[in-house]
C-alpha cells in the first residue's frame, strides 16, 4: 500500500523553537567570561611579580649604595678626626642611613669579633660549639673534624675523616692545611646549615605577640681574618664571649649595655667588666682594618612608610694603610645575607 506524504502548508505558522541558540550562546558567554577571568588573573600574578622583582632590584642596590656611603664615612673619620663622632663605628655599631628612595640599615662588624678559625685553640672552639647548641659528642665531632682539616696531612696515608669524605657524593679529600674561606666549614664532618648558617627562634613578646628573632651560627663567630688575643667587646657574639670566659650574668649585662651605649674606649669597658675576672683582658674596643659591613634596605612608598620588604647585603672590606691606589679593597661580597631586623 503506497505511503502518502503531508506537504507542509506553507500558510500555517511554524513552532516557536529558538530557545536553544539563547543556550548555546549563554554557554559560550560563560566560557568567554572564564577564560577572561583566568587571563586577568595571570596578568595581574605577573604584574606583581614584577613589581616585587623591580622593588627587590631597587632594594639591593639602596643597600649597596648604604655599604658604599658607610665605607666612605669610615675612611673620612680616619682620615679626618674631627668629623662628628657618628662615623666612628667605636661609640656607634649600627648606622641608620637615609636616602630619598628609603632607609638602610648598616652593620658594622669587625672582624676582631669572631675567633679565628685557622689559629683557635681546640678547648675554646668546643665551647663556642656548645654555645652556639651544638651537644658535647656533635660539638667533640666537629671540632675533630675542623682541627683534621686545617692540620697537616701525613702523606699518602688517609687521615681519620678521609674516608667518610670518601663516601661522598661527589667525593673529596680533606684540605688538611689552614681555611682559605670561612665556607669551607661546610664540607666538614659533623657540620650542618643551622649550625653554620644559625637560625630562626620564636619569641614571645609579654605574651601578646610573637616575633622571630635570628640566632647566629658559626659563621658569625670565626673568620679566616679573626682575631687571636683580643676581642672586640661591642661586636662580638654571645657564643664568643661565652668560648672566652665570660660569666653568663655578665654576658647578659654587657649585651643589653652595649645596645643603649656602645663602649667608646677600653677605660669604660674595664670598669664595667670588673667582675668578669680574666676573661675581661682577652676583650677590647675597636677592630684593625678589616671589617664586615651588613646593611638592609627598605624602600619608601609612596605614603611615606617603609615598605615591608628587606634586602640585605654584606661586604668583608678592608682599608688600606696611606700610600695605596685605593683606600679600600672589598675582599667578599655577599648579595644575599642575614640582618638584624
Amino acid at each position: 500500500m503506497a505511503t502518502i506524504s503531508r506537504i507542509p502548508d506553507p500558510r500555517r505558522p511554524r513552532p516557536f523553537r529558538r530557545g536553544g541558540a539563547l543556550l548555546a550562546v549563554l554557554w559560550l558567554s560563560a566560557a568567554l567570561a572564564a577564560i577572561a577571568f583566568s587571563l586577568a588573573t595571570t596578568v595581574r600574578g605577573e604584574a606583581e611579580r614584577t613589581s616585587t622583582a623591580v622593588d627587590g632590584a631597587r632594594s639591593y642596590y639602596l643597600a649597596t649604595g648604604g655599604v658604599r656611603r658607610t665605607t666612605l664615612h669610615m675612611i673620612a673619620n680616619w682620615l679626618r678626626p674631627d668629623l662628628p663622632p657618628q662615623f666612628k663605628p667605636t661609640t656607634r655599631t649600627v648606622d641608620i642611613l637615609e636616602f630619598p628612595a628609603g632607609e638602610v640599615r648598616v652593620e658594622m662588624i669587625p672582624e676582631t669579633s669572631k675567633l679565628n678559625i685557622n689559629q683557635v685553640p681546640p678547648e675554646m672552639l668546643f665551647r663556642l660549639l656548645i654555645n652556639l647548641g651544638a651537644g658535647p659528642e656533635r660539638a667533640q665531632e666537629v671540632t675533630a673534624a675542623i682541627l683534621d682539616w686545617r692540620s697537616p696531612g701525613t702523606g699518602s696515608e688517609m687521615g681519620p675523616f678521609d674516608g667518610f669524605y670518601a663516601t661522598r657524593n661527589p667525593s673529596f679529600r680533606s684540605r688538611h692545611a689552614s681555611l682559605e674561606e670561612i665556607e669551607e666549614l661546610l664540607l666538614v664532618k659533623g657540620m650542618t646549615p643551622d649550625l653554620y648558617y644559625g637560625s630562626w627562634q620564636r619569641v614571645t613578646d609579654g605574651g601578646e605577640g610573637a616575633r622571630l628573632v635570628r640566632v647566629g651560627g658559626l659563621a658569625d663567630c670565626v673568620s679566616v681574618f679573626g682575631a687571636v688575643d683580643r676581642y672586640d667587646v661591642n661586636t662580638a657574639q654571645p657564643a664568643v664571649l661565652g668560648a672566652l670566659g665570660v660569666p653568663p650574668d655578665m654576658i647578659a649585662a654587657l649585651i643589653a649595655r652595649r645596645r643603649t651605649m656602645p663602649f667608646a674606649n677600653d677605660g669604660e669597658m674595664n670598669q664595667f667588666l670588673q667582675g668578669a675576672g680574666a676573661a675581661a683582658s682577652r676583650l677590647r674596643v675597636g677592630g684593625n682594618s678589616i671589617w664586615t659591613l651588613r646593611a638592609t634596605a627598605r624602600l619608601r612608598l609612596s605614603n611615606g612608610q617603609l615598605s615591608d620588604m628587606r634586602r640585605t647585603v654584606a661586604g668583608l672590606v678592608k682599608f688600606m694603610p696611606p700610600g695605596y691606589d685605593y683606600p679600600y679593597h672589598i675582599l667578599r661580597w655577599y648579595d644575599t645575607a642575614w640582618g638584624q631586623n
